[in-house]
């Protein structure tokens, strides 16, 4: 992978040593929130296990002192918890697969919930309820399918619990010590075990649906504020810059206009005329870079009209497989809903389109794949995703993708995606990027949907579409 490249000219090195200060920088945030989740699991672990050791105490020397039997199993039980919670802190940092790490301790805890149980009085204990909590902070931990799963694991527990209890193979240990055959009939225990069953499945169901949305809104609302601050910062450069870009421009009009005045006055030297023609060529240069600093500062204010968005697309994406200077190397692969309108001048739409297309496959080393697809939101929303398959980006360079003038090409200018993010946020657009290193990046954009213009016809079908 390409390292960063900070490719500036002087002058823009010089803008931002005074905009620097203006710049918001993103909020730190943890490297890996995951294993901050499994710290406080196996903290509030140890806290459980010191309240199991207090209550075991406070029985042993009550008025009615628990029998040696189940206190040996819950000092037992105790030792191996604390045990088992140190083990863990010491291999966090170490795992490199922390979700099944999750499930190792979260099945040991359904299993040392089901010994509590039995040592309290089995079918009648009281503390049945731990089951739904090993559920519910499950939920915070794996997806539903996994607590799904720990919710299953935990009614089989009990349920042969209860029922090698009931048919003698298992001697209770909790007070009195009595078989729950002496006391309840078989309608009844299935009725419990049931009833247990039902409440573990139910809480799993709801506590994996609101840890999903939590986890969605939680992702959402990092994702607005991320947009915000780099509006922010990007608001500060261009205000700036702007004024700055037209004090550039003007002097190299009148230098370059210059220079071809005494070229033709001069008298011809081929040292001299070499010489002239780098500075004409590089004046161009640093024109043109200041003209795509001036788009991205201040983009022009298009011509917003209703725009058949399939039919943008699929033109694009065919015009981008045959340009030449991809070689023809990358294949796309298109999902796009027909029918999708939306208000946007189409040369702003297709620039934008361009550039993340040409973005994708400069990220990819040799032949590869670009998805481009589309899919409904709510609030009458249309999204627009371009996903490749190439080297990715890491966390670090992601924080400062679409700051202008930074790039990871050795001939980038650094602008094509600040330029992308400009025009955007004239069409309330925004435009949001996930990427994972030697998996690919995505990009994402939204747009609302507009009603079709009467007659309208849709451009094509709703099909995946291959083509190289």
């Amino acid at each position: 992978m390409l390292k960063p490249v900070f490719d500036r000219p002087p002058w823009a090195n010089l803008t931002f040593a005074f905009l620097l200060p203006l710049m918001n920088k993103a909020t730190p945030r943890p490297e890996n929130e995951y294993s901050v989740k499994l710290k406080w699991l196996m903290f509030l672990r140890v806290v459980f296990s010191a309240f199991l050791l207090g209550s075991t105490i406070l029985l042993q020397f009550g008025e009615k002192p628990l029998p040696l039997a189940p206190r040996a199993v819950l000092y037992g039980l105790t030792l191996l918890i604390f045990s088992l919670s140190a083990g863990y802190w010491l291999f966090v940092n170490r795992i490199k697969r922390e979700l099944i790490f999750a499930y190792v301790q979260i099945g040991l805890d359904t299993f040392f919930v089901t010994v509590i149980l039995f040592v309290t009085g089995s079918f009648s204990s009281i503390f049945s309820f731990l089951y739904l909590v090993v559920i519910i902070y499950s939920s915070m931990l794996l997806p539903r399918r996994g607590t799904m799963i720990v919710a299953v694991l935990c009614s089989i527990q009990f349920g042969c619990m209860v029922d090698l209890e009931y048919y003698g193979f298992l001697n209770p240990l909790g007070p009195g010590a009595t078989p729950i055959a002496a006391a309840y009939t078989w309608n009844q225990i299935l009725f419990k075990i049931v009833i247990t069953m039902m409440a573990c499945l139910a809480v799993a169901f709801l506590s994996s649906l609101l840890s999903e949305q939590a986890r969605k809104t939680k992702k959402d609302l990092r994702a607005m504020e991320d947009h915000v601050k780099r509006v922010q910062k990007m608001a500060a450069v261009g205000e700036m810059a702007a004024g700055l870009a037209h004090e550039i421009k003007n002097p190299l009009a009148s230098l370059a206009g210059s220079i071809q005045l005494l070229k033709e006055d001069l008298r011809y030297d081929p040292d001299h005329d070499r010489l002239m023609q780098i500075i004409l060529r590089e004046a161009d240069r640093l024109s043109a870079l200041v003209s795509n600093f001036l788009l991205y500062a201040r983009p022009p204010a298009g011509k917003t009209e209703a725009v058949q968005l399939d039919k943008v697309l699929i033109e694009t994406a065919e015009l981008f497989e045959k340009d030449i200077s991809n070689g023809r190397r990358i294949a796309t692969h298109k999902k796009i809903h027909p029918g999708i309108w939306i208000a946007i001048d189409p040369m702003h739409l297709r620039q934008i389109l361009w550039n993340l297309l040409l973005n994708a496959a400069e990220a990819i080393a040799g032949d590869g794949v670009i998805d481009l697809a589309t899919y409904p939101l709510r609030n009458n929303e249309i999204c627009i995703r371009i996903t490749d398959n190439g080297c990715g980006i890491s966390p670090e360079t992601l924080n400062s993708i679409f700051d202008p003038f930074f790039t990871t090409k050795p001939n980038g200018t650094g602008l094509g995606l600040s330029i992308v993010h400009s025009i955007l946020e004239g069409y309330g657009s925004r435009l949001d990027v996930e990427s994972q290193v030697s998996q690919g990046t995505t990009f994402t954009m939204k747009f609302k949907q507009l009603d079709p213009p009467p007659g309208a016809k849709p451009f094509g079908k709703m099909k995946a579409v291959s083509s190289s």
